[in-house]
């Protein structure tokens, strides 16, 4: 098998796909240039309908490519989505070795340093012309938005057991095996406007409800394993009026899912109580956008992402993350799944940067993955 990727190849795609503006839900131009990738590569592919859920322009790509070995299929995956400030991208190549954007935007290696990385270790496999297994690709769109893209996708589709999503910050060699539930919520609190200065004693204060909620309610790291966070609060019309509503927004994050549903009814009781109190109405909205998970150590894609780092020198190391991915549906759907990092460092701010050095190892990695049993 080939020793080492096309560095040459791997900046210029890399440049080129962190060029094309794709922000959540407006991945429309960056899938068509990788289905003409992927048509190149032989894969057997479609564009299923995600986007029209949520008002966007492009949906998942699920691809295929049929493999002359006897080993179990493997799913790889990245999402296409940026966030904002993801418009107008310019990829910078430094003397260092790093890949910047110009400082106005992201950069996009999250989840670009991913998708060059599958793409570059198919292309090594192809190249050398050893046997490989059956390759599946998932590269979803609105991950950044809680995940929406595999909220909707059809996982009766996948063959695979295992898969492996590149998509986590850091060195090339670590991998997340756990990673939390995290439920999203925003309330609606409904006081009674009157006002301020000739009828004060008329009106509800839903500012000050809610300032009693926010009061009551342990915030921040609850435990080792759990944290609460109030995002947002917006309410009032004017400094003469009574507030007749106020608006809150936060979420919850917990290894234990369990844990995040009792930190939920909590909230629901702090809200009960502040009804009680001062004579609110509220409305309660919550999503539950992933699920926790742990995947067992001994299980074969754990297993085999460790033999493959030994194999190239890399850490193989064992981690967590508090953050979500594609994975946690993954998990839910019945695949077992970790999370790589594939070398991308400062994500969701405008200093956002990888490496070409990286870039070259998780294109490695990734063709190893793919040969190993």
């Amino acid at each position: 098998m080939t020793d080492y990727p096309n560095t040459n190849r791997i900046v210029d795609e890399f440049t080129e796909l962190t060029s094309i503006d794709s922000v959540s839900f407006k991945e429309r131009v960056f899938a068509d240039v990788l289905k003409e990738k992927l048509k190149a590569l032989g894969f057997d592919f479609f564009e299923d309908e995600a986007g029209d859920a949520y008002g966007g322009n492009a949906g998942n790509i699920y691809a295929f490519l049929e493999g002359n070995s006897d080993a179990e299929p493997i799913l790889l995956s990245s999402h296409m989505d940026t966030v904002q400030p993801g418009i107008g991208k310019k990829p910078i190549v430094r003397d260092d070795g790093r890949i910047t954007s110009d400082g106005t935007t992201v950069l996009g290696a999250d989840d670009v340093a991913g998708i060059v990385e599958i793409l570059e270790g198919i292309r090594i496999i192809k190249e050398s012309g050893v046997p490989h297994r059956s390759i599946e690709l998932l590269f979803p769109i609105g991950e950044e938005e809680y995940i929406k893209g595999t909220d909707v996708f059809d996982f009766s589709k996948i063959k695979s057991k295992d898969a492996y999503v590149l998509d986590m910050s850091g060195k090339v060699g670590s991998a997340a095996i756990k990673a939390p539930s995290i439920i999203s919520f925003e309330v609606v609190v409904k006081g009674k406007a009157s006002h301020a200065g000739f009828h004060p004693d008329e009106g509800i204060n839903a500012i000050q409800a809610m300032a009693y909620v926010v009061s009551s309610v342990s915030q921040g790291r609850i435990d080792e394993e759990t944290t609460l966070n109030i995002g947002t609060i917006s309410g009032g019309t004017a400094t003469n009026i009574i507030s007749e509503q106020c608006v809150c927004t936060g979420e919850i994050r917990s290894y234990v899912h369990k844990k995040a549903l009792a930190q939920l009814d909590k909230l629901k009781a702090a809200f009960e109580e502040a009804k009680n109190k001062y004579g609110i109405d509220y409305e309660f909205k919550t999503d539950i956008n992933m699920k926790a998970y742990e995947i067992d150590k001994s299980s074969s894609v754990v297993s085999r992402f460790e033999n493959v780092c030994s194999k190239l020198n890399l850490p193989g190391n064992l981690t967590e993350t508090f953050g979500g991915s594609d994975n946690n549906n993954f998990v839910k759907n019945g695949i077992s799944g970790i999370v790589l990092s594939c070398g991308m460092y400062n994500v969701h701010s405008k200093a956002e940067y990888t490496t070409i050095e990286d870039l070259e190892k998780g294109s490695k990695l990734v063709a190893e993955l793919i040969l190993a049993e």
